[in-house]
């Protein structure tokens, strides 16, 4: 059975656990099988890029990775 969460992709919510505790931000993604939420500007990291036919520096990109559900508060209005 699929899980059901109150918290969307798209929903405005508060971190209230963890080091990036009291920001607010937009939910990028939803990750059920991880009880996860991407939130953007939160638990960003840096994440090293190789060089492509694209980009052909390569160096450092950040990322935002996921918090936990239970560690994320929906902010009405």
């Amino acid at each position: 059975m699929a899980k059901k969460f109150k918290i969307k992709k798209g929903d405005e919510v508060l971190v209230i656990a963890g080091d990036d505790r009291g920001k607010k931000g937009e939910v990028l993604k939803v990750l059920p099988k991880k009880d996860a939420v991407v939130v953007a500007g939160c638990k960003m990291v840096k994440k090293a890029i190789k060089p492509t036919e694209e980009n052909k520096e390569g160096g450092f990109a950040q990322i935002e990775m996921p918090i936990h559900i239970s560690n994320v508060k929906k902010v009405e209005g």
